[in-house]
Order: C-alpha cells, then structure tokens, then sequence
C-alpha cells in the first residue's frame, strides 16, 4: 500500500519536516532513529541541522525518494528497509527516537515500543506525535481504526522507561503535503529515558 502510494512524483506529505518536531529539534541529538520515515521530509530536516540520521520505512519506493530529497537538499541520510514487526534497532544506541505519525496496531506497538525505547542511550529522547481517537470523524488524514490511535495516556504507558517531558492531546490545523490537510486531533509526546541506575562500589 505504501509503495502504492509513495509511487507518485509529489512529495505526498509535502518536504517541509513536521511542525511538532521542528519546534523542539534542538532538545534532539544524534544519532537518530526516525520511524515510518516515508518520503524523507523529517530525516532531511534532522540532517541540515547536522544530526546523524536514520531513516526507517518498510517502503522502498518512499525511502528512494528520501534519498532524492536529501541529495537535493545537500545532506546525508541513512535510510534502511524494514518491517516494523519484527525491526530489532541495536539497544542503547540513539540520542532520539522520531515517530511522526507512525500509525501502527496496538499488537505491533507492544512488540516495538520496549525495543525502541532501549534503543536509546540513557537521556535519550522520544519524539511522537500521532493522530488520537478523536480525529476519527474528521477528514484530514489519519487512519479510521481505533486501534491505530493513541491516547496521551497510552502514549505515556507505552515508555515506562521515559520521564516525561511533555504528553498532550490537542486540536491544531497540519498542513503536511495533500494528505494531512487541516484541523486535527492529535497526541504530542516528548520523553527522556531514565539514566541507568549506577551501584556504588562495594567495600575493599
């Protein structure tokens, strides 16, 4: 499906990176780990800020032209192929982990999210943004299934390893390409991972 839909020459969630992510950017350092990258809009936005950046899509077409986009645009980006299902991202490895509107099955997210979250180094980063329950009877984008939206309270409960920074479900108007176009519902989430608990020294 999404190669399907990536197929066409439009950028079809535009080139300009996330507005969530482009707000607190500068909290993010590398290297990051961006999931469902798709067609490369946040990755190369990281990668002009000089960040190591690693995009991951199960779409090959969506990530050739991320590929595009970042020669374009003069920067390096690290695109991988990969199914969400069963990706195993090397544990205590990335700065950030970006997930913009990486909408996804609560099943699946059980399996991912622990994996993610040990993905980072300690004081690592979270950053998700993610349509909720609430935009279901809207038209701007988004999937209709209710298993693919999350609550700011499910959000939260997925990290338990994460202090929260910010978690938040609010109404705001996207303008992302044709596909996110207008007023949305949407959860925002910034989390940090727990420093590791470090033993003292014992006697001797």
């Amino acid at each position: 499906m999404w190669n399907e839909r990536f197929s066409t020459p439009d950028y079809v969630y535009g080139t300009a990176p996330n507005d969530f992510l482009a707000e607190h950017a500068g909290l993010l350092k590398g290297p990051v780990l961006s999931l469902c990258e798709g067609e490369g809009r946040n990755g190369v936005f990281l990668a002009s800020r000089g960040l190591e950046v690693l995009g991951v899509d199960g779409s090959a077409v969506g990530l050739a032209k991320a590929q595009r986009l970042a020669q374009a645009r003069g920067v390096k980006l690290r695109t991988e192929v990969a199914d969400l299902a069963d990706y195993n991202p090397p544990a205590n490895t990335f700065g950030a982990v970006v997930s913009i509107f990486a909408h996804l099955p609560s099943a699946l997210r059980a399996q991912l999210y622990p994996k993610v979250e040990r993905a980072l180094k300690p004081g690592g980063i979270i950053l998700l943004e993610h349509y909720s329950p609430a935009q279901i009877p809207k038209s701007t984008g988004g999937p209709k299934s209710p298993d693919m939206l999350m609550t700011a309270a499910d959000v939260q409960q997925s990290f338990p390893l994460c202090d929260v920074i910010l978690c938040r479900e609010l109404d705001r108007d996207i303008q992302e390409g044709a596909l996110h176009t207008g007023l949305s519902s949407v959860t925002q989430f910034l989390g940090q991972r727990r420093p590791s608990a470090i033993r003292a020294p014992g006697p001797g």
